[in-house]
């Protein structure tokens, strides 16, 4: 049960000891002192807090396995686990597993480029969990986040009003056809429009929404004026340092980010070593303006 800090007043968790580190002024914390498989409703309600409010949360040494992991994810959004049109095509025996695998005979590796997972989809991800199976020999493979919340911050006023005019093209053919060269099955990949400006449906602060995996053009734009605006708020994102923090993996890490709040780019430095990763993902609430 709940007990209450003699100094501050606030509640604290009985049974486990929070212990956080900042990983940057802006996104990420890292958790100590706690352990996922003795998860509790405390438990539950600050991992629900602290992802709103810092983002991105990084956990180590913890044995998980696949129950374990899935009902933390339940945790967040909607508690409806993600299917990933690509589960099946990455080998998959559960379709609410993702499998992030990269071997030295791999011709790319998931996620190396700034995106939003699967922001073409009408409800998006609320959040992803990814867990670190066996990370590089030898190092390297990191990912970095960037809050979405910082980089619409840090446009100018008149850029930040016309973006909240705007909509966008989210395509999963872009990347799992164009890139990937994988067709779906049973169907065409999901395509959707947002509005460049949403709000986030759990903070109801107002975050930049478009990406470079997935956004393919803005509406009501020409070619040309598509080609030089998307590449202005992508170079945005990706240049906006202060925005972001680089997490380095270790065996038995899981790391929880808001998918909604954050992009990520895993870097692929550790050829022709493996690294291997199970993700699960929660979906979300339709997000508007």
């Amino acid at each position: 049960m709940p007990v209450f800090d003699n100094i501050t007043g606030e509640k604290t968790m009985a049974t486990q000891s929070w212990n956080e580190v900042q990983l940057g002024p802006v996104i990420g914390s890292e958790v100590t002192g706690i352990d996922l498989n003795r998860l509790d409703d405390d438990l539950a309600e600050r991992l629900r807090q602290r992802l709103a409010e810092r983002q991105v949360l990084v956990i180590r040494d913890q044995q998980l396995e696949r129950e374990a992991h899935k009902a933390i994810a339940r945790l967040f959004g909607t508690g409806e686990l993600h299917r990933h049109a690509l589960g099946k095509a990455r080998g998959t025996d559960d379709a609410e597993v993702l499998h992030v695998k990269t071997t030295a005979d791999s011709k790319y590796t998931a996620g190396e480029g700034w995106h939003t997972d699967v922001s073409c989809d009408p409800a998006p991800i609320a959040a992803s969990l990814l867990y670190m199976k066996q990370s590089p020999a030898g190092g390297g493979g990191d990912t970095i986040y960037s809050s979405m919340y910082e980089c619409y911050e840090r446009l100018s006023p008149e850029i930040r009003n016309l973006a909240e005019r705007l909509s966008a093209v989210h395509d999963g053919a872009f990347p799992y056809r164009q890139i990937y060269g994988i067709e779906p099955e049973g169907g065409q990949y999901n395509r959707t429009v947002h509005p460049l400006v949403v709000r986030h449906p759990v903070t109801g602060r107002k975050l930049l929404w478009i990406n470079r995996g997935f956004t393919t053009g803005i509406e009501g734009l020409n070619r040309v004026e598509n080609r030089h605006l998307l590449e202005m708020f992508f170079q945005h994102i990706e240049s906006t340092l202060t925005a972001q923090c680089r997490i380095r993996w270790e065996d038995r890490t899981l790391v929880i980010w808001d998918n909604v709040a954050t992009q990520h780019h895993a870097v692929w430095d550790y050829f022709p070593n493996s690294r291997h990763a199970e993700r699960i993902s929660v979906i979300g609430p339709k997000i508007a303006a």
